[in-house]
């Protein structure tokens, strides 16, 4: 069954699959707030793909960007990002899939973070479609260093977290994520 068909759960301090795999949880806060500081460094027009729980758009909304699109595939998540975006003027939605979105502007700044997403091998053409010169790029990875996209350039911030689950392991290092980085 793909993503898009399963009932979510939607807890105070995260979202599961009916089956109780975990979607986003609110632990993953710190990694949220340094990525939208990363990518709205512009303070211009950014991309987020995945809403989840609206953690990362917050801090995108709170950096004072020009526009904030956002593209999201669930549709249950999507009945909360329409009521999230309702006093936002600088906020566009994209519903469906990231990789087929048909998109008129260029970024400043990207972010992706999907859950089960079987296009993300396409993620950097899409990213280099799509980014002004200079843009601020990264992706939610699970925090190991594998620069699966195949970015050029690829650097990495560190920051301890500390997951509610078990079976998260971050890096080498437990409990330690790694912030993908990039400028196209």
């Amino acid at each position: 069954m793909a993503f898009k068909d399963t009932t979510l759960i939607f807890e105070d301090y995260k979202i599961a699959i009916d089956d109780n795999r975990s979607v986003m949880m609110d632990w993953e806060t710190p990694i949220m707030e340094k990525t939208a500081k990363y990518i709205c460094q512009s303070k211009g027009d950014i991309l987020e793909i995945g809403f989840g729980m609206g953690i990362c758009a917050d801090f995108i909304q709170a950096e004072g960007v020009k526009s904030h699109t956002i593209i999201e595939l669930h549709p249950q998540v999507i009945e909360k990002l329409k009521v999230w975006a309702e006093d936002k003027d600088n906020v566009i939605i994209v519903e469906g899939d990231w990789y087929d979105a048909e998109l008129s502007q260029t970024y400043d700044g990207m972010f992706l973070d999907t859950y089960e997403d079987e296009h993300w091998g396409e993620f950097k053409e899409f990213a280099l479609s799509k980014a002004k010169s200079g843009a601020k790029v990264t992706y939610f990875d699970n925090g190991y260093i594998k620069n699966e996209h195949g970015f050029d350039n690829i650097s990495y911030d560190y920051l301890p977290v500390e997951p509610e689950e078990e079976g998260h392991i971050y890096n080498v290092n437990k409990n330690i994520y790694c912030l993908p980085k990039v400028v196209i």
